[in-house]
């Protein structure tokens, strides 16, 4: 089953993907202009690595920041089964991981680094 995982944050969408349960490799992160545009980039991804599952990075510590997520999971076309994954410290970490990485910068790294801890927390849990 191929599994991919996404950080849903204002200005960027981490991804990360796994083909096989063993392996998850962070991808080059979507930076969003407006909802439309990031959503239609997700769907794109999600059908070029014919991906069956999506786990979708789901903060517990904001109301708002739940509510942005659903939302942007209603505007995607992906017919494969979505999860929800805990993702509370998961950007903190990836920043930690980060550390010491030549000019490191807001280009999308960390998110897809996040994204890659939200997944691979999910197949530990299951």
């Amino acid at each position: 089953m191929k599994l991919a995982s996404i950080d849903i944050g204002l200005k960027r969408i981490g991804l990360a993907l796994s083909l096989t349960k063993s392996l998850v490799t962070p991808q080059t992160a979507i930076l969003r202009k407006n909802r439309n545009q990031a959503s239609n980039d997700v769907d794109s991804f999600l059908k070029e690595w014919e991906i069956d599952k999506l786990i979708v990075g789901f903060p517990s510590s904001s109301d708002d920041m739940q509510k942005r997520v659903k939302h942007f999971v209603n505007l995607l076309k992906f017919e494969g089964e979505i999860a929800f994954q805990e993702e509370n410290m998961s950007s903190i970490e990836a920043e930690e991981l980060m550390k010491g990485d030549i000019k490191y910068k807001r280009d999308g790294r960390v998110d897809s680094l996040a994204a890659k801890i939200i997944l691979e927390r999910y197949l530990a849990k299951n």
